[in-house]
Parts: structure tokens; C-alpha cells; sequence
């Protein structure tokens, strides 16, 4: 019986073992997912299909690694905002297309989409210190262009892209207009529980019970939660409600971490799921961020109690 047992508990610490080494090697893998399963590495279509006037931007970051862009100018003489675009995880800049087609068109603005390190055209592989430096070099790139107003960049950020931009926001204080931040989790660490639930009992972020054992072998835990109470410039935080991929209540962690600051917004979206939320947002999702784009970036004002709480009031009364 008690060499069973003995046997039983060595079974279960080498499992334990296996499954740690397994973690440290290939956490990568499973944090970022450059290829959708069953699609190629590259893009399927380019802004031209779409008659998208765009300029192909090569960028170099600090670390040396080469990096592809694509800058979509809305009209050679508007020197309207720029919208500094960071996307989701799975799959490149060139699935975004359809949303940044309708994003030019409703706003009236240039957008400037980055593909991270390992995704689409981009050399290297992907980490948490790999893409802070990626979005450094893109906003530097903005600041430097001649054909845009430097003083109206806003950062928006989906899912791990709000990670990226709200990292870069906290980086540069005073270099951008506003932050946008839409379906974004509070951090790596709760979201590993949610994706594998095995490893709630092991890594966890900010609220979790207890001190989580391997939170120390996680390298990308894009703690987002502690970077938006750092950030003074605006944010607009888009929140979808049946988000299926991060739990709302994410959103909401992330506004009230954000409290301090007196231009944070929040709006919700009742039928939002994780990446449609500006396709079932519909009028209302473009009117939102119209009137933050408005209230920070033209001069404009829309009232004292801020953007999103008077453009709602509006909206409802529209609807």
C-alpha cells in the first residue's frame, strides 16, 4: 500500500513537473496566435481591395527587429485625427480591413494599423517586451510624419491590442490624445484560468485568493489593471456585455481601476460579443467614439459631466 502511494504521489509530481517545463517552454504559443487555424501567416487581402488609398511602412524598433505597417490616409489635404490601431490577438492586420474601412469613413480620420512582431509581414517573434517596443516604434513614426496633425493621435486598442495601447499611453504621457479601449482583459494571469481553468489554482492577477505558485514563470502578464491608474489622458472604454472570450467584468475592473482619472468613460454595449461589438454596437458604437474623438481631439465640447455620459443621454433620446 505504501509503495502504491508512494508511487501515486511521484506520478502526480512528475505530471506536475511535465506541465510546468511545458508552461515555461511554449507559454508563448499559447499567448499569441499570429495564424488562425487553417489560414495562412499572410494577408488575404490588402486595403486596395477594398479602394483604400494606403501607404505599405516599414519600421525598425530598438531591438532591431523589422516590422510592416500599413498607413491609410483618409484624403491627401484632411488633417484629421489619426487613429493609431492595435489589434486583436489571432490572425493580422488584414482581418481588421472591414472594420477600419467603416472606421474612415464614419469618423474621418487616418489610421494607422500595426502588424506585431511574428504576425503578417513582421520579423520576430512575439512577446510582451517585443510588442511594447513594436508600438513605440510606431507611434514614434506618427510623431515624425509631416502629413498629419501630431497633436491628434489617438490610441485604440482591441483585446490584447488594449493591452499594447494602454502600455504604450502610460510609456509616453502627453503624446497622445485619448486612449480606446474595447474588450480588453485586466491581465494574462486572470485570463489564464478562463482559458484553461486547470491553471486558476496556480496563476492569478490582481483579486485572486491567495498567492498563485507560477505566476512568477509567466513573461507576457500584460497587466493592464495596474497601467490604466497611471494614465491621465482620456479613455473611452467599449465594453461588449456577451463578450464570450474575455468576461465583461473585466471591463468594468478596468474602469473603476481607471477612477481616478475624470475623463475615463465607460459604455456598454448589450449585445457586444468579443470581436462584433462594433458591428451589433451599429450607430450608437460610432456616435460614442465620434463624440470622444470630438471632445479630445477638435476642441469641440459636448458639456461638463464628459463625453460619453452626455453623448449617451443623446443617444438614448435619439433612439
Amino acid at each position: 500500500m505504501v509503495n502504491w502511494l508512494n508511487g501515486f504521489l511521484y506520478g502526480i509530481g512528475g505530471i506536475a513537473c511535465t506541465c510546468m517545463v511545458l508552461l515555461v517552454t511554449f507559454q508563448e504559443k499559447l499567448v499569441y496566435v499570429p495564424v488562425i487555424p487553417g489560414m495562412s501567416k499572410g494577408y488575404p487581402i490588402t486595403p486596395s481591395r477594398l479602394s483604400l488609398k494606403y501607404e505599405d511602412v516599414w519600421l525598425i524598433s530598438a531591438d532591431n527587429v523589422r516590422l510592416h505597417s500599413w498607413f491609410i490616409k483618409l484624403h491627401p489635404h484632411v488633417r484629421g485625427p489619426t487613429i493609431l490601431f492595435f489589434q486583436e490577438n489571432a490572425g493580422n492586420i488584414a482581418h481588421r480591413l472591414e472594420f477600419v474601412e467603416i472606421m474612415l469613413r464614419r469618423l474621418q480620420c487616418n489610421v494607422f494599423m500595426l502588424s506585431y512582431r511574428g504576425y503578417g509581414e513582421s520579423e520576430g517573434q512575439p512577446s510582451q517586451h517585443g510588442l511594447t517596443l513594436d508600438a513605440q516604434a510606431a507611434l514614434d513614426h506618427l510623431l515624425q510624419r509631416e502629413d498629419i496633425d501630431p497633436t491628434r493621435i489617438v490610441v485604440f486598442g482591441r483585446s490584447l491590442g488594449g493591452a499594447v495601447g494602454a502600455a504604450l499611453v502610460r510609456n509616453n504621457p502627453g503624446k497622445v490624445s485619448g486612449l480606446i479601449l474595447e474588450n480588453t482583459f485586466t491581465s494574462v494571469l486572470d485570463m489564464a484560468g478562463i482559458m484553461l481553468p486547470i491553471l486558476k489554482w496556480v496563476i492569478g492577477g490582481t483579486g485572486s485568493r491567495g498567492l498563485k505558485l507560477l505566476n512568477w514563470v509567466v513573461r507576457s502578464p500584460w497587466s493592464t489593471i495596474d497601467i490604466v491608474s497611471q494614465i491621465s489622458e482620456p479613455i473611452l472604454f467599449l465594453s461588449g456585455s456577451r463578450d464570450e472570450m474575455v468576461p465583461p467584468s473585466h471591463m468594468h475592473r478596468l474602469h473603476r481601476a481607471a477612477s481616478t482619472n475624470s475623463r475615463c468613460h465607460f459604455v456598454d454595449f448589450p449585445t457586444g460579443m468579443h470581436m462584433d461589438t462594433w458591428l451589433r454596437g451599429g450607430d450608437r458604437y460610432w456616435r460614442v467614439v465620434q463624440l470622444f474623438l470630438d471632445q479630445n481631439c477638435t476642441g469641440k465640447t459636448t458639456g461638463e459631466d464628459g463625453v460619453c455620459e452626455n453623448g449617451e443621454r443623446d443617444l438614448v433620446r435619439s433612439e
